[in-house]
């Protein structure tokens, strides 16, 4: 039931965005050089790697064994990628990820491979997250866990948010963190 309704969500959004997407699309291309979509290896159900797709907010393209967390204020942020990251539009080239079966469009967020890699070795139960598909937002943001995680403390109060969304996910709970997401996106991280 919840691919099914991945695939009728995501589809009809896509549809729906397709205008306002070519606009972002082109203003992302005016605002900086560079392509319009961001790829990066991330790692998703079972440990299977895929590329997650974003509208490119930075003027840089990391996607290796180093990959520096973005932070408010970054300078390797555009001026329109800034707008996008406020209102996480950039993130709506995932709902392809989404009808690929890569992503779900709930689900513990993928971090950059080389994040999972770190990650993996400094908190116990990291891993434990990949036994659900990942997703364009989940129990942890919709709880106040979106944005950048300076320290191991802050990625563990991710992850064991993760945990239990892993241990209690269903459908019924996946309609409310849909519905809890916009407001979420509308409280500015760290306020």
């Amino acid at each position: 039931m919840k691919r099914l309704v991945d695939i009728v969500v995501s589809a009809g959004l896509l549809l729906a965005c397709l205008i306002p997407g070519l606009l972002i699309a082109l203003l992302v291309k005016l605002d900086s050089p560079g392509p319009v979509l961001f790829r990066q290896r991330r790692i998703g159900y079972g440990g299977r790697p895929f590329h997650i797709l974003k509208f490119r907010t930075m003027h840089v393209l990391e996607d290796g064994p180093q990959v520096v967390q973005a932070r408010r204020g970054d300078p390797r942020v555009t001026h329109f990628g800034a707008l996008l990251r406020d209102l996480s539009l950039d993130e709506l080239p995932q709902l392809i990820n989404v009808l690929a079966g890569d992503m779900s469009l709930v689900g513990p967020r993928p971090h950059a491979a080389a994040h999972d890699d770190y990650y993996g070795r400094h908190i116990a139960n990291y891993a434990y997250r990949h036994r659900v598909r990942p997703g364009i937002t989940g129990w942890a943001q919709v709880n106040g866990a979106r944005g950048a995680t300076p320290t191991l403390s802050d990625m563990q109060a991710r992850i064991d948010l993760d945990a239990w969304y892993v241990d209690h996910g269903s459908l019924a709970l996946d309609l409310m963190i849909l519905f809890l997401t916009p407001l979420e996106i509308l409280h500015p991280v760290g306020e």
